[in-house]
């Protein structure tokens, strides 16, 4: 993979590598691994921002702590899809949020802390809101790739070497189970904003001391309740066409590909699922004729897929976080 931009180069790659396996490492630590000064970095990181879309934050993983993770998917009254999908990205449990279909049809991905936010949800606002004309909702059962698992890994864009220098080292505390407490959302309130944020900004935040602070994020981290992720626009590296692909394979071959999607380098994201498909794939390519080049290959090869329907996005309003335009 290249850089085909412009505005950005290689180095500029390597960085957002850098920031997929730590997002929390130091402009000094990267830099060091990368062969360059710290303040280049800091010069980059800051373009990527400005430029490329960069954001840096943390995530609670569905997955790992129990919680329900769903992907819904929305038919609306023409033209009023947009303002729909806007309202949902504002909500918090709301992950990603893409506009399909020519713009009539939703899709996003919400994480309910609790049975009573997803029922209120589900089972109140979406059906009581009068331009949605269909929903449909899919439970995610077990999670092939992504997540913690970033897309440019498959890459090689950094050497073995260089990924081990930089991945975070969280000592003993991984053996503590997947866990978030209440006095834990004020740290995460600030992290979910700002994946980056100093201990000393944690620590103003929670009143805690550095020490607790440090403490509390090295167990959250490592017992991978929550991980730091990174969102950018995926035009800046050439590849500006996604698309959610709904594949409905034989009960038998369920596991089987979807550990071979995991394996391919058009897959960002690929998950099984209960609902009206078997697994849910997210596909990050150049073109649409890459897309159908990897539907009518790859995939379509892949014995005991029985049906594929591709939902190329027409526009993706929220990622990990939904910035105002002023920001």
């Amino acid at each position: 993979m290249r850089m085909e931009s412009d505005t950005f180069d290689d180095l500029d790659l390597r960085v957002l590598d850098a920031l997929e396996v730590n997002g929390r490492a130091s402009f000094s630590r990267i830099g060091a691994v990368l062969g360059v000064s710290d303040q280049t970095v800091a010069r980059r990181y800051r373009r990527l921002c400005a430029e490329g879309g960069l954001r840096v934050v943390a995530v609670r993983d569905a997955q790992r702590l129990g919680q329900d993770h769903w992907t819904l998917r929305l038919r609306c009254v023409p033209d009023s899809a947009p303002a729909i999908a806007d309202a949902l990205a504002k909500r918090p449990d709301t992950s990603w949020i893409g506009l399909a279909a020519g713009g009539t049809e939703i899709i996003f991905g919400t994480r309910p802390r609790s049975a009573g936010d997803r029922d209120d949800l589900l089972l109140g606002k979406l059906p009581r809101t009068p331009r949605v004309l269909e929903i449909h909702a899919h439970q995610m059962l077990h999670r092939f790739y992504g997540g913690p698992s970033g897309w440019l890994r498959k890459f090689a864009v950094l050497s073995d070497d260089e990924v081990a220098a930089l991945r975070p080292r969280h000592g003993t505390e991984a053996r503590e189970p997947a866990r978030i407490e209440p006095e834990d959302e004020p740290l995460l309130a600030v992290l979910e904003r700002d994946g980056r944020a100093t201990h000393p900004e944690l620590q103003r935040a929670t009143g805690r001391s550095e020490s607790a602070v440090k403490r509390r994020l090295a167990s959250l981290f490592a017992s991978g309740a929550v991980y730091v992720d990174v969102e950018y626009h995926s035009e800046i590296l050439g590849y500006p066409t996604a698309a959610v692909l709904w594949i409905t394979t034989s009960p038998a071959a369920l596991h089987r590909v979807g550990q071979a999607l995991a394996a391919h380098d058009e897959i960002a994201h690929a998950a099984a699922t209960a609902g009206p498909s078997n697994i849910i794939a997210t596909a990050v390519v150049r073109s649409t004729a890459d897309l159908y080049a990897y539907l009518s290959g790859p995939l379509g090869r892949l014995e005991g897929v029985q049906h594929v329907e591709a939902s190329p996005f027409l526009r993706r309003v929220k990622q990990l976080t939904y910035p105002s335009p002023a920001r």
